[in-house]
């Protein structure tokens, strides 16, 4: 007869430790997150994709444009102007829109909007005209980021944003790479117009993916509870909509608006004075443009990537936000200084190499600024914070083009744009320490309109 132990129960009975063990992984399998979040990224990355696209257009065309229509410096630094103050006054706007009617039809709205303003640019054949289609482009395109960033915020915890940003912001640069490839080439056989035209067809097939798979975590029909549950995993956040004009007194706000604002409009020199830098300085054709572009914006890619990459390791490794992304953006801050050089140096591949790694740089302190916005203010509030930055991201813009294209009219010379730009991020970042020392979050609960 088996023996009994001293609780009275049989001894060959009971259970071994192997047959607990395995009751126990049996009971609690591995439980699959899913990749839903990871869908609606990639849906951001082609939506930015073709927003830079179509913002490049002119820049690439500008040395043959400036021949056919008969611009000079100061008019095509005009008609860029044109496109960040409508971006300016957009990005304000769209911010606050997105905020209350949502980015499911906010951002269909605002891609289908600008693919018009692009392809309208064929009609035009003054240099007045293309003022006209580049304000009507940068009112639309200002729909963007703040969808995105909004979107981000949505989907993501906040351990996955850095990443979540720099893949999709790294579509700027796949969009910026696409342009040199596809643009002189549509000029050169096709005619200029339809340089402009090209991208309407991806616009709507992307408007219709948009609508059919888009909608918000707790209303997919096809998100997992465990990928669901995982996007929720930070603390539960009032729903209640905050007043527009009472994010202002906060220095957080000032923080990530001061950083746009000197940072923003160097990126947009690379956009928009590139291809005239290296036809003027390095005597590029049209079509001598595009492999130099694809390497600058490569890199650039690489460098949004490796941006959004480093916090999160160090965050996985038990550094703190503040430390993590602060650290981040010093790497890239550092890593612009040496593009001050790039106007004196006569090699056109030790000029392009500078800039790419201003390029690589600037895209991987743009993923954590925008990350700034989601680390320090509730998801309600992210698209109208980032508005805010991004006009005045733009406003800057359009200080830089003026003053591009006076200082090319009068003395030909970029040495001056480029000390600039090699000096912004280091300023920026010490603005950004001083408004927000600990990125503490706002606090707007007593300021909630309910």
């Amino acid at each position: 007869m088996p023996g009994r132990d001293r609780h009275g129960d049989t001894m060959n009975e009971r259970p071994s430790l192997a047959e607990k063990t395995q009751v126990v992984v049996a009971a609690d399998p591995p439980v699959k997150l899913g990749n839903r979040r990871w869908t609606i990224c990639a849906l951001l990355f082609f939506a930015t994709t073709i927003n830079y696209v179509d913002r490049q257009v002119l820049g690439l065309l500008a040395p043959l444009l400036q021949t056919k229509i008969g611009w000079n410096e100061i008019q095509y630094g005009y008609i860029v102007t044109a496109f960040q103050a409508a971006y300016a006054i957009g990005l304000v706007l769209m911010g606050q829109l997105i905020d209350r009617i949502g980015t499911r039809i906010g951002y269909a709205a605002a891609i289908s909007f600008w693919s018009l303003a692009a392809m309208a640019h064929a009609l035009v054949r003054s240099a007045l005209g293309f003022g006209v289609a580049r304000f009507a482009l940068g009112l639309g395109e200002s729909g963007n980021f703040p969808a995105a960033i909004k979107t981000i915020a949505e989907w993501f915890p906040k351990k996955e944003r850095a990443l979540a940003t720099g893949i999709f912001n790294s579509g700027t640069n796949i969009g910026a790479t696409i342009a040199p490839l596809a643009v002189p080439w549509i000029a050169v056989h096709l005619g200029w117009q339809f340089a402009f035209l090209f991208t309407g067809g991806f616009s709507a097939v992307w408007v219709v993916c948009w609508l059919v798979m888009y909608r918000k975590p707790q209303e997919h029909p096809r998100l997992s509870p465990a990928e669901l549950k995982h996007i929720q995993s930070d603390p539960v956040e009032a729903a209640a909509k905050i007043p527009w004009l009472q994010l202002f007194p906060h220095s957080q706000t000032w923080a990530f608006t001061v950083g746009k604002f000197l940072t923003d409009p160097i990126w947009w020199f690379f956009l928009f004075w590139l291809p005239k830098f290296l036809a003027r300085n390095h005597g590029l054709s049209l079509t001598g443009l595009g492999l130099p572009l694809i390497v600058i914006y490569n890199a650039a890619t690489l460098g949004s990537i490796f941006g959004g990459w480093l916090p999160a390791r160090l965050l996985r490794i038990g550094w703190t936000v503040n430390r993590a992304r602060k650290t981040a953006m010093l790497v890239c801050a550092v890593a612009v200084v040496p593009i001050i050089a790039a106007a004196n140096i006569r090699n056109l591949w030790g000029a392009v190499a500078l800039i790419s790694l201003a390029t690589a740089a600037h895209q991987g302190w743009s993923a954590n600024l925008f990350t700034l916005a989601s680390d320090m203010f509730p998801r309600r509030a992210v698209a109208s914070v980032v508005g805010i930055g991004g006009c005045a991201g733009a406003i800057g813009g359009m200080c830089i083009a003026t003053f591009t294209g006076f200082l090319l009219q009068l003395t030909g010379s970029y040495v001056p744009v480029f000390i600039l730009s090699g000096s912004a991020y280091l300023t920026a970042l010490l603005v950004i320490q001083l408004l927000a020392p600990r990125l503490e979050p706002a606090s707007l609960m007593a300021e909630v309109v309910r």
